[in-house]
């Protein structure tokens, strides 16, 4: 076996939650219900912000970026753990845990910046009212959603190559149900102090500074809405940023907790219980969220759903007379 980087022909073992066999079932059902959720939510949001009108507003655009994006994240990880929970193997080859790592790693810095995006668009929509339409141009909305996407594709580039090129000594087995950054850089046999200097200047740049400006912009917002004295204007105002605010603290709380400590100071179990939460749980709680508290999306269904119907009845009721 290659001592500098194990075997790059050799499968991995993702050892996932085998050491509590009894749960396994139950844990791929659950997975299962919430990966289905998940794909209906997100793909619900992007249908709806598509075919609605009067969602084609910067706030649905960045909405529908998000659902995307959460798909595919989903959809990254979900069905080969299935794979591995149903089955009796529990491996991946290395391409596949190349793809799984490098595609988590982009998808989730390129949601953290978009998230960021999401609460600049929050602010100019509550503080900067009659010059919204001006300031979130589709050009800039474009850009900004182009910048987080490009932004997280770098981040990957950089940490996935590193993180491969860390020597394993032949181990090839992941204490996690996928190729996570973590429990990758656990398998190392040496450690890199650069690797983990790299690690936290990065999740300073994508976790902290997001996360300080979004912050800033729920703080000026804070104080624009105890100016509004409109009821119906300071409702709607607190759905819409109370959903991203909610997000916000889901996926930033678990991410900060995960990448911004010492990689040898969290357990293996804690590991990936959080890991479970925000690769599974919150893509799936994200449109629930956005739909539950929005009345613009419900509203949006409901006319969509209602126009179906009607059109329906035009074209069958012709054929009933016949």
């Amino acid at each position: 076996m290659d001592t500098n980087n194990g075997s790059s022909t050799t499968d991995f073992i993702l050892l996932g939650f085998s050491d509590r066999p009894q749960f396994e079932p139950i844990i791929s059902g659950v997975v299962f219900i919430f990966y289905i959720v998940t794909l209906v939510g997100n793909t619900t949001i992007i249908l709806v912000s598509y075919l609605d009108t009067q969602l084609h507003t910067p706030m649905y655009f960045f909405l529908s970026n998000l659902s995307f994006l959460d798909l595919c994240y989903a959809t990254s990880i979900i069905p080969q753990m299935l794979v591995n929970l149903w089955g009796p193997t529990k491996s991946i080859t290395y391409g596949g845990c190349v793809l799984q790592f490098f595609f988590a790693l982009d998808l989730g810095a390129t949601e953290c910046l978009l998230l960021a995006v999401m609460a600049y668009d929050r602010y100019a929509a509550v503080c900067q009212p009659l010059h919204y339409t001006v300031i979130m141009h589709p050009q800039l909305c474009q850009n900004m959603v182009l910048t987080a996407w490009l932004g997280g594709l770098g981040s990957a580039l950089i940490l996935c190559s590193l993180t491969l090129k860390l020597p394993r000594c032949g181990h090839r087995v992941v204490d996690n149900f996928f190729c996570e950054m973590p429990a990758l850089i656990k398998m190392a046999c040496v450690h890199s102090k650069i690797m983990e200097i790299i690690v936290f200047a990065l999740g300073v740049i994508f976790l902290l500074v997001p996360l300080s400006l979004i912050l800033i912009s729920y703080g000026v917002i804070t104080q624009a809405v105890v100016r509004i004295k409109s009821a119906a204007r300071w409702s709607k105002v607190l759905n819409t940023c109370g959903s991203h605010l909610t997000v916000v603290t889901l996926f930033y709380g678990t991410l900060i907790y995960m990448y911004m400590k010492p990689q040898n100071s969290t357990s293996q179990d804690e590991g990936k219980f959080l890991t479970l939460f925000y690769t599974i749980i919150t893509p799936t709680l994200n449109p629930l969220i956005y739909t539950l508290r929005n009345k613009d999306v419900k509203s949006a269904v409901k006319r969509i759903l209602g126009k179906g119907t009607s059109e329906l009845f035009n074209n069958i009721e012709p054929l009933i007379h016949v």
